[in-house]
């Protein structure tokens, strides 16, 4: 497993040096993250091949995160591609703020990610490690990670047509009336699923499992995530976004506030 860890890394490394080769030269860091995605992918392939365990379980999470990669990778580089020449607001913001040394920070920036995910990598390798026969606690894994993807891709699809009915306006359909970041809930569900699946006992794999669950939560949460999205969105729509924040929760899914409830509690103020 120590030659797929370092092959993995070394995977990571190169990819996030490309991707900020290329978002340099096309000045469209959305490939950025699809390129992250699609890599994590191969690094975490390229470490499960390595395991000496039985093929089942690792076969499993191999092919689980083969289409988490592939949908996810797909979905971000298709966006960049049509999106025109609008940079991602994250990452434009952090140009502006790196000045001249963004291209030296940028490619320290995404060697960061690169580490992320091969955190994550060896974290999904420690759930196909699980000894054991296959039982009930595979298939619950399974079932989180099915739900998992099939949210995302509901959030996505939902938001893309959003934004070509009514382009410049907030989305609260579907799940985005839930939560405003559903897209990021169920990217996080999908490693508590793989977790599930290899969680056993209290030792250093368990620890390692839990890795991703707990990564993932804090990037998308506390650091790269909802934060400078959130921020972006407050700078360009106002107080429309402001509402929508009073009324929808940021990550975990619920019913949303009513309007008459948001006026009930303003004025008692």
């Amino acid at each position: 497993m120590l030659n797929g860890a370092v092959l993995s890394l070394l995977i990571l490394v190169v990819a996030m040096g490309a991707a900020a080769v290329i978002a340099e030269r096309t000045r469209r860091s959305g490939f950025i993250d699809g390129i992250w995605a699609l890599s994590t992918g191969v690094a975490t392939l390229a470490l499960i091949l390595t395991l000496s365990v039985p093929v089942e379980r690792p076969l499993i999470v191999a092919a689980l995160v083969a289409v988490w990669a592939v949908r996810l990778g797909r979905h971000l580089v298709t966006r960049t591609l049509k999106g025109g020449g609008a940079d991602d607001p994250r990452y434009a913001a952090l140009r502006r703020e790196w000045g001249d040394a963004a291209p030296r920070k940028l490619f320290m920036f995404l060697q960061m990610q690169a580490i992320a995910g091969w955190l994550l990598a060896i974290s999904a390798a420690a759930a196909a490690s699980r000894p054991g026969p296959l039982g009930w606690q595979d298939l619950l894994g399974l079932a989180i990670v099915v739900a998992a993807l099939a949210g995302e891709w509901s959030a996505d699809r939902t938001l893309a047509a959003f934004r070509h009915d009514r382009p410049g306006e907030i989305c609260d359909r579907g799940l985005w009336g839930w939560s405003r970041h559903p897209n990021y809930f169920f990217e996080w569900l999908f490693w508590v699923g793989l977790a599930v699946l290899g969680l056993s006992g209290f030792d250093w794999r368990t620890a390692l499992v839990l890795v991703a669950p707990v990564s993932i939560y804090w990037l998308l949460v506390h650091v790269s995530g909802i934060p400078p999205l959130e921020r972006h969105m407050v700078e360009s729509r106002g107080e429309a976004f402001r509402a929508y924040q009073r009324r929808v929760p940021a990550f975990f899914p619920r019913p949303p506030r009513s309007d008459q409830a948001d006026s009930q509690r303003d004025s008692a103020r």
